[in-house]
């Protein structure tokens, strides 16, 4: 085939724009907290097993009317598929290559790492509290926050009653680690 024809690689296929995932940086791990890898794991089987199964289905269908030019089911049934097919290779691309850390076997229970759900005030005193979690996993509603922000970067090692510094487009910010703690540990 012509390399005009070919897609060039744009250096950003681990970007999933559909849910606003980003590249995991180059040289580090896709650490991911068992929830989130269960999550994914849950979410590619659906796709696989329920979701593309059902669309192919619809696709063959509507491929059998006739004239697909303008066949609203067959157009939208192959665009759909399309979307599943690109998220089933990320999600297998971002599982292939996760490493899952389980926190709550962790055993310095007072110092800030992977998993851990953090209580921090800043200096007007007001308090927030996050949970460091995979870059797959970031929900700012329920305050999990992905290992390689800002945040998560200042508060990582510290230990509570520490100090860190939080550099911010208006400059630096002082948290104060307040508390720290991990889920339990299953026993099952």
């Amino acid at each position: 085939m012509n390399k005009a024809f070919v897609k060039e690689s744009t250096g950003d296929e681990d970007d999933d724009p559909e849910t606003g995932a980003v590249a995991i940086p180059a040289g580090t791990k896709n650490y991911m907290t068992p929830a989130g890898h269960r999550t994914m794991r849950d979410e590619l089987l659906r796709l696989l097993d329920v979701d593309r199964p059902e669309v192919v289905r619809m696709v063959s269908w509507a491929a059998s009317n006739g004239d697909r030019s303008e066949n609203g089911d067959y157009i939208y049934g192959k665009r759909r598929l399309r979307e599943i097919d690109r998220r089933i290779r990320f999600l297998t691309k971002r599982l292939d290559i996760a490493e899952v850390v389980d926190s709550s076997l962790q055993e310095h229970v007072d110092q800030v790492f992977f998993g851990a759900t953090v209580l921090y005030a800043n200096r007007a005193g007001e308090e927030r509290q996050v949970t460091i979690v995979g870059v797959d996993e970031v929900d700012l509603d329920h305050g999990h926050i992905s290992w390689i922000s800002p945040v998560a970067r200042a508060l990582l090692k510290a230990r509570v009653g520490d100090a860190v510094t939080l550099h911010t487009p208006a400059g630096a910010e002082q948290l104060d680690i307040l508390d720290v703690h991990y889920p339990a540990r299953r026993t099952d």
